[in-house]
């Protein structure tokens, strides 16, 4: 069984930081891309940042100069450094794995960016 398991989101004031964390279980971990999305409220889902299998890395224009993300194949997990935080930031963030048509997703964790 495949489970995506999400964790450190939370409540953090505008210009904070956060760090989330997905661990995988149940796949090849390494042979597949990883990416976090996110949606807010009344709004699609959209990519934030991905990491190929081998380490290259896309993100979001709006968030490509604030987030990072990374990986850790001993650990099967993928973060998300979230700096400079943003109210627009605020949203459900899930993470994703994907090897050819082999799709996954996290049950998401909330991120809300609020004084």
């Amino acid at each position: 069984q495949v489970q995506l398991a999400e964790s450190g989101g939370g409540l953090v004031q505008p210009g904070g930081a956060l760090r989330l964390s997905c661990v995988a279980s149940g796949i090849t971990f390494s042979i597949y891309d990883m990416a976090w999305f996110r949606q807010a409220p009344g709004k699609q889902r959209e990519l934030v940042a991905r990491i190929t299998s081998g380490g290259r890395t896309n993100a979001a224009d709006s968030v490509k100069d604030r987030f990072t993300i990374s990986r850790d194949n001993s650990k099967n997990s993928v973060y998300l450094q979230m700096n400079t935080l943003k109210p627009d930031d605020t949203a459900a963030y899930y993470c994703h794995a994907r090897w050819y048509t082999n799709t996954y997703w996290g049950q998401g964790t909330q991120v809300t960016v609020s004084s």
